[in-house]
């Protein structure tokens, strides 16, 4: 069940990407969305999580938040910051260049790995994943099939379905790390998230003029992901 919810929320997202890829406000109405969501659900869910394990280890795991913070500032050095809804300054050839495919890549597979052992398909970081995959999934189908000249070819099609397993081979491949190395990588995509959405956040408010439809957007991201955090039993299996 949460390996085909992190799937359709790729596929959700290309879908939507290749019909309304056109309209750049809706895409980047759901970016700020998915930003106040997924900022919330970093505070409210991921770092509780994170210095629960801090307390008990007694190592600094603010360490591994940071080191999260500096991977994604790498990783965009690949992206080009193509996760937060800049495409327009890559090539016009619809297949995507390699450092970008690769940065996704690493980027959806390292936020798969905390999803080892999870049982509940309502888990607040679940959601925060699935959230945060529909905009960005929506821009690659956006480029990969609304482009001039773009159609869905077979690399299109691979790099769609590379992009929807790379969070379920992390999570795959989780169930074998030692289980101790989990909060480290919680951490690090704690600080993965923190960076996106704050970036998504802060960009969007061009001129540092209020955007009273921008703001409520967060609002209602915020207010959605509360809802999640408010509904959601939270056993901590320790």
């Amino acid at each position: 069940m949460i390996v085909f919810l992190l799937v359709l929320s790729v596929l959700a997202g290309v879908f939507l990407g290749k019909y309304f890829g056109q309209k750049e406000k809706f895409s980047k109405n759901l970016l700020i969305l998915s930003a106040g969501f997924l900022i919330t659900i970093c505070l409210n869910e991921v770092f509780p999580e994170v210095y629960h394990h801090h307390n008990q280890a007694g190592l600094n795991l603010g360490i591994f938040v940071i080191g999260g913070v500096l991977l994604q500032m790498i990783l965009e050095a690949l992206t080009k910051g193509f996760e937060h809804g800049h495409f327009h300054h890559h090539n016009d050839n619809n297949v995507l260049p390699m450092a970008l495919m690769i940065g996704l890549f690493i980027h959806a597979f390292i936020e798969g790995i905390p999803l080892a052992n999870e049982k509940d398909p309502f888990s607040p970081y679940l959601l925060g994943i699935v959230f945060h995959n529909l905009p960005i999934s929506f821009i690659l189908g956006a480029f990969l099939f609304n482009r001039k000249g773009s159609k869905a070819s077979y690399p299109s099609m691979l790099i769609v379905a590379l992009f929807a397993l790379a969070s379920p081979f992390g999570m795959f491949l989780g169930n074998y790390f030692n289980p101790n190395w989990q909060p480290y990588f919680l951490a690090i995509v704690g600080g993965i998230f923190l960076h996106i959405s704050s970036v998504i956040i802060f960009e969007s408010n061009k001129n540092h003029n209020i955007n009273w439809s921008k703001i409520g957007l967060v609002i209602v991201g915020v207010s959605l992901a509360l809802l999640m955090h408010l509904l959601h039993s939270h056993e901590h299996h320790h």
